[in-house]
């Protein structure tokens, strides 16, 4: 340690020759005469601070050979973040592309870095949805200090976001903001009733003869009096249509409002707030899309971006499902009405839909907003399918064993009788799981209960084992999410 201390102090990190420690040249930066760099040893990471100043003093850690060796905490990150203000999040507002990484593991965020660095993109590194932290044991704390340790590593200087995903409650949105989140995607679908579209048009009409006349006279006034005037949007309103999206979106209307008012003007910093009506039971059609964006515009509601439910499946780490023209068509509309309202369009479920990427990148004009999680889980995967392919076969069973556990939480249409038996696959076999539709599901939806499963005796059943080889791995995990998530770029024309 007083080679790692000495050569610090120099600035001359070329002088570190040691086995058993990694430096993070990247790292490296000096701050009002502290100089920072990060390692790895055995221990895992650390903060390694020389000099003197209000950083160093502020820093917590052990005084070593005259500097300091400080832990990876929640109260490192904050101090990093107050000194070197490109370690914390920020918006982005909707003039550049952005593309959410939802890394669930806390370790994927300097491949991202390594592969977005220096295009027209920016990432969302810390986003996570509640459902996520529930699944994977964490907390809003964990992912925000995680990501911005990332950025640290890898110097990065361009920029970074945090988005509470997918926040339906209230008290997950302040908790969210309070940390200090730069992104809020509210998820609607409570306030979105599905049942509408399963009535005849006579119950649909009766239903809608009983909403307030001034809301019905509203509406109609709006969208029955005259077609909207949307360059490159198809747009066609019949009465019918009509009721059934006022009785589907009204109500998650006023409550887009009603959270826009409590929680972002009142915030004295920028947030871009995005809003989610892709959690539906049937797809978004470009005349509601329209509806929900104009309503918001009449109301006053400024967002970022929207993320309507796109005809045909965007299922979980695997390809777009359905009609690619009828996607086409109706991706124009949807594309040209956010232009129109000035925000981004948003894709969900947005990874590994390879097939659609052109499009998306083409309608949009390339900002666009699009959102991953789990195809970086699977990367994380395929690497100790690789590299230790006795705890891929015991995670692989046990999500055989626990799967129809795990569709409470996600939609599927995996068939895990078409899955390879485990017996019938060799060693060096095993990677080829994660380029199968069905496997690359069973393990997707799964990752919650691999990585909070327990042995009898209270210890990790995986968990410690799998971290343990991504450490080692840290490298070959980079490179392959350099590779797999570069793919979504280089389609999408990034």
């Amino acid at each position: 340690m007083k080679q790692l201390i000495e050569a610090l102090q120099s600035g001359n990190l070329a002088a570190i020759n040691t086995s058993d420690l990694k430096v993070y040249a990247s790292s490296f930066t000096e701050v009002g005469g502290t100089k920072l760099l990060l390692v790895r040893s055995n221990t895992g990471k650390k903060l390694v601070a020389v000099g003197k100043g209000e950083i160093y003093d502020q820093l917590i850690g052990e005084s070593v050979d005259g500097g300091k060796i400080c832990p990876l905490t929640h109260e490192n990150r904050l101090t990093l973040n107050q000194f070197l203000p490109y370690t914390a999040p920020q918006a982005f507002g909707t003039q550049v592309a952005t593309m959410g990484l939802g890394d669930r593991l806390g370790i994927a965020s300097p491949g991202h870095i390594q592969t977005l660095r220096g295009k027209d993109i920016r990432p969302v590194l810390a986003q996570q949805s509640i459902r996520e932290l529930a699944l994977t044991g964490r907390t809003y704390e964990d992912v925000l200090d995680a990501a911005a340790y990332a950025v640290f590593q890898e110097g990065y200087r361009d920029g970074y976001g945090a988005d509470g995903d997918h926040l339906k409650k209230e008290e997950d949105i302040e908790y969210a903001l309070r940390l200090g989140f730069t992104m809020l995607t509210l998820d609607c679908s409570e306030k979105i009733d599905n049942t509408i579209d399963g009535l005849t048009d006579a119950e649909v009409a009766a239903k809608y003869e009983k909403l307030p006349t001034s809301l019905r006279s509203r509406y109609e006034e709006r969208y029955l009096q005259a077609t909207p005037n949307v360059p490159g949007a198809s747009l066609t309103f019949t009465r019918q249509s009509l009721m059934k999206d006022v009785l589907i979106y009204d109500a998650a209307i006023d409550f887009m409002e009603a959270i826009f008012r409590k929680y972002i003007t009142t915030l004295d910093r920028a947030v871009d707030f995005e809003i989610s009506i892709d959690e539906t039971a049937t797809p978004t059609s470009p005349e509601a899309h329209f509806l929900v964006a104009n309503e918001l515009r009449q109301r006053g509601v400024t967002i970022f971006s929207m993320a309507p439910r796109f005809c045909g499946e965007f299922q979980k780490g695997i390809d777009y499902i359905g009609d690619i023209a009828q996607f086409e068509k109706e991706l124009a509309s949807h594309a040209a009405i956010a232009v129109h309202f000035e925000y981004k369009l948003s894709i969900h479920s947005g990874s590994d839909k390879f097939s659609v990427f052109p499009l998306i990148g083409q309608y949009t004009n390339g900002l666009f907003h699009l959102k991953t999680a789990g195809t970086n889980w699977l990367e994380a995967v395929r690497v100790v399918a690789k590299v230790n392919p006795s705890l891929y076969r015991r995670m692989h069973q046990y999500a055989l064993d626990h799967f129809e556990e795990a569709t409470a939480y996600y939609h599927v249409t995996t068939d895990i009788n078409a899955i390879t038996p485990l017996a019938s696959v060799s060693d060096p076999q095993l990677p080829e799981y994660m380029n199968e539709n069905n496997a690359r599901q069973l393990l997707h939806i799964t990752y919650g209960l691999l990585l909070q499963a327990k042995n009898a005796d209270g210890s990790k059943q995986f968990a410690d084992e799998f971290f343990q080889t991504l450490a080692e791995q840290e490298e070959s995990f980079a490179e392959g999410l350099k590779k797999h998530i570069g793919k979504h770029l280089e389609l999408l024309g990034k």
